[in-house]
């Protein structure tokens, strides 16, 4: 029985306290795979002719090929049971920085006079009380945004197709029947859905067009979920977009042009509405510990020939 570590992992101490004496470097005798960013597919596979399960490091399977996985007769899991706090929270801090103006209070008073220094306020600020937090998707991270959201004193909302009627009785929110009937009501719609073909591109100039005039926009879940980033420029510079705030983005890195080049060079049409993060909401030491602990138990689980937990089909 062995485990084989296919990248990102130079020492693997976490595992190898799961796994004690059976991480290997071989591929010929590897039963379980432990997968962060590598590409699995067929020509990949064919080096493991043992294999009986792949364990990804994380949530997203973008780069597994599970077609290719399930004609060999391989289970794939992924780990989704970690960092749920650190993403939600990040999704929190990211919902007060624009309906408070921290970024855009940043960004102007280094300019502001030192007799003006009070008087520049942002004038379209609301009380948390007074606004509607729209959250798409109520699994794991949506939920707790709704719980942590509904705690500070905004109004919230969700969509989810997915949960049982009576689900929002348990949240203690109020659900809505349908994505645009949530767009129209949510002062911050707050996207918390896997990425699948249901969701890919789900965010685009129809999407945007269908918010609330002065709306903001937060992503914390899956970049490929959005078109295109540039599809926010022309609402942003009109007023229909008031804050837009991304953990994700379609393509990462990104490229230097449209939104993204606007933001690098702090152009200032966008006085500090716009707020990326490079794909670190999931982190802090803590969650990244128990990611791994997490995938090696659930590699060591399948070595015992038991059902792993969170298993992936088509």
């Amino acid at each position: 029985m062995s485990v084989y570590i296919t990248d990102y992992v130079s020492n693997p101490d976490i595992e190898e306290i799961v796994l004690p004496g059976l991480i290997t470097q071989c591929k010929e005798t590897a039963e379980v795979l432990l997968v962060w960013h590598q590409k699995i597919d067929s020509n990949y596979l064919d080096q493991f002719p043992k294999l009986k399960g792949i364990v990804r490091y994380g949530v997203g399977f973008d780069a597994i090929d599970l077609d290719a996985v399930n004609s060999r007769g391989v289970v794939f899991c992924n780990t989704p049971d970690y960092g749920t706090d650190e993403v939600s929270d990040t999704a929190i801090g990211m919902i007060m920085s624009i309906t408070r103006g921290i970024v855009r209070y940043d960004y102007f008073c280094r300019n502001y006079k030192r007799n003006s220094w009070q008087e520049n306020t942002i004038t379209d600020l609301r009380r948390s009380s007074q606004l509607t937090i729209g959250v798409i998707g109520a699994g794991r991270i949506g939920g707790s945004i709704i719980r942590k959201a509904k705690s500070i004193g905004f109004v919230v909302v969700f969509f989810d197709p997915y949960k049982d009627r009576g689900y929002e009785k348990m949240l203690g929110v109020d659900r809505v029947d349908t994505l645009n009937g949530l767009l129209k009501i949510s002062d911050v719609v707050s996207v918390n859905t896997p990425l699948t073909n249901e969701t890919r591109g789900l965010v685009g100039k129809s999407f945007i067009s269908k918010m609330k005039h002065g709306a903001s926009f937060i992503n914390t879940a899956r970049g490929e979920i959005m078109v295109d980033v540039d599809d926010f420029i022309e609402p942003i510079k009109s007023g229909k977009i008031s804050g837009l705030a991304l953990d994700v983005l379609p393509k990462e890195p990104p490229e230097n042009k449209g939104l993204i080049s606007a933001w690098k060079n702090r152009e200032e049409w966008l006085d500090g509405k716009v707020i990326i993060n490079p794909h670190t909401s999931y982190y802090t030491q803590e969650s990244y510990e128990e990611m791994r602990r997490k995938a090696a138990s659930n590699a060591k689980i399948i070595l015992d020939g038991e059902t792993p937990y969170n298993i992936v089909t088509i």
